[in-house]
């Protein structure tokens, strides 16, 4: 999963958060991180270069101070992106078993390995 040539977007914090996400996806998704932090130039750049406003957008953070803080900066810049929310039992998307991962990305019609239904 790579450049930007689908249409539907998951934005993460982290690199662990993407893996553990591809992990379980079977769907044409480009996965963004922002290594946890939010930066105006960036976020422009990811903009432009993904067309997000024109664009099926999730936002899937950790249940923490930082993941919050970032999922209501993203909230503001992508009104139109939809929330994937982790329980905070786990609190972190790469903490999350694969099976609840998967049951939440189906919650939102992405596709994923059914290996990780069972």
């Amino acid at each position: 999963m790579n450049s930007h040539q689908f249409d539907r977007f998951i934005i993460v914090e982290g690199l662990s958060d993407k893996r553990q996400l591809e992990k379980v996806i079977e769907d044409q998704v480009t996965i963004i991180c922002t290594n946890g932090t939010f930066d105006i130039e960036h976020f422009d750049e990811m903009l432009e270069t993904y067309r997000l406003d024109e664009r099926d957008v999730y936002i899937f953070v950790d249940e923490d101070k930082s993941g919050l803080k970032l999922r209501k900066q993203l909230s503001l810049e992508l009104p139109h992106a939809e929330h994937i929310y982790v329980s905070s039992e786990y609190r972190e998307v790469a903490a999350t078993p694969e099976r609840v991962l998967a049951m939440l990305l189906l919650g939102k019609h992405i596709a994923v390995n059914p290996h990780y239904l069972v």
